[in-house]
């Protein structure tokens, strides 16, 4: 399969892996005291919708429990496989992760709406990861299932 195959744009293609994914890890994800923003509401809709969401913060070194998980400060750190990593960076703060996430070797990777890095997006599809950029999790979900 050409790298190419991995960047899902079409909308079947998304609606598919959605259907596969249960296990999200969310990098990036903020605290209930952040509720108001995305970071925080698109992991709680997608945990009211039945997926599994791990808390993998990348700030809020006091916070040990989000959405009545347990945190985890590294994608490594994270037991048993992820289906999909949802990532809520800057665009340029996602190559810091790349290492961490080919390690981790999810199914998929999420950047979620006005995140993009296509030489990211690149590298883990060359790896087999399937890719969505730009696009919000919440969004096409309520749109697609």
């Amino acid at each position: 399969m050409a790298w190419r195959d991995n960047i899902l744009t079409n909308p079947e293609k998304i609606r598919e892996l959605l259907k596969a994914t249960k296990t999200i890890a969310v990098l990036g994800i903020k605290p209930e005291s952040h509720s108001n923003q995305p970071a925080f509401y698109v992991p709680k809709y997608m945990a009211d919708r039945g997926y599994d969401i791990i808390p993998v913060p990348v700030y809020y070194p006091e916070v040990t429990e989000i959405l009545g998980k347990p945190v985890y400060r590294n994608l490594n750190d994270v037991p048993g496989d992820i289906d999909l990593v949802n990532i809520f960076r800057r665009s340029q703060d996602v190559a810091k992760h790349t290492s961490e996430i080919l390690a981790k070797n999810p199914k998929a990777v999420w950047m979620q709406l006005g995140i993009r890095n296509d030489d990211v997006a690149r590298e883990l599809a060359e790896a087999g990861i399937k890719v969505v950029q730009d696009l919000c999790l919440m969004v096409e979900h309520r749109y697609l299932l």
